[in-house]
């Protein structure tokens, strides 16, 4: 899987990119991250990359010819691959949108700034934009390192659990399970007896349970879209009739 991301501040990228998943990944060969600073790219003397909008009004625009340059030095006129923007304006980031992209082996991000980019940019550059939730933040690059974390972690072989990203939270629709440790007991808090028992299924039993109680206690919602057994219908409907004898 190839990332290339296109900033005004790459000094921001590559820290996180250097570190744990991201790095264990890149050093195994699953991953390759370029950093372009698109100031590189602005071909007047002062390498301007941005300018006060038409028609008036507060803030800066990102000016169109750095990034068309930039982009299209990198990957060709047109890219070769899709070229996202990371905007407030864009859908909405979900574990099935990081499994969509997943899909492709090569992804080029483009991270805002200021009030965003020229219009001439959405139109005619950028082939998707997506945002990471109803909220305003300095700029692309925080967006852009989350999209590639958690496409990263659906790289085969880039956890060390084969099944660590079919178990997140959201993966199969529902929130995770809790998960213990050692040692077994702390301060007098146990750690619950069937994880101790060596019995599989009935952990894994325990398990979906946990994570259907924890998901109809904070994000009820989830319930609607998520992928239920008849098993699991029984056992909501018991929870909510008889919340104290859950059995879970």
């Amino acid at each position: 899987m190839r990332f290339d991301v296109f900033t005004l501040f790459p000094g921001l990228i590559e820290p996180y990119i250097n570190e744990s998943i991201l790095e264990r990944a890149r050093m195994r060969g699953l991953l390759e991250v370029h950093v372009h600073d698109i100031r590189a790219y602005a071909t007047d003397r002062h390498h301007v990359t941005d300018e006060p909008p038409y028609g008036g009004g507060g803030g800066m625009v990102m000016k169109c010819e750095p990034i068309f340059n930039a982009v299209e030095s990198v990957l060709g006129a047109p890219p070769a691959c899709p070229v996202i923007l990371l905007t407030p304006q864009g859908r909405v980031f979900t574990q099935q949108v990081a499994m969509e992209l997943s899909q492709y082996p090569h992804l080029a991000l483009l991270c805002g700034r200021y009030e965003g980019v020229d219009e001439r940019v959405r139109e005619h550059l950028v082939t998707d934009e997506i945002s990471i939730g109803d909220y305003v933040l300095t700029g692309g690059e925080l967006p852009a390192l989350i999209l590639m974390d958690a496409i990263t972690r659906l790289i085969p072989g880039a956890l060390g659990d084969p099944d660590g990203a079919i178990d997140d939270s959201h993966a199969s629709g529902l929130l995770e399970y809790p998960h213990y440790t050692r040692p077994a007991e702390f301060r007098g808090w146990k750690v619950p007896e069937v994880l101790l028992s060596g019995n599989h299924a009935e952990i894994a039993r325990w398990r979906r349970r946990q994570a259907l109680l924890r998901t109809l206690q904070r994000r009820p919602d989830l319930l609607e879209k998520a992928p239920l057994s008849e098993e699991d219908r029984k056992f909501l409907e018991q929870v909510r009739k008889s919340p104290d004898e859950s059995g879970a």
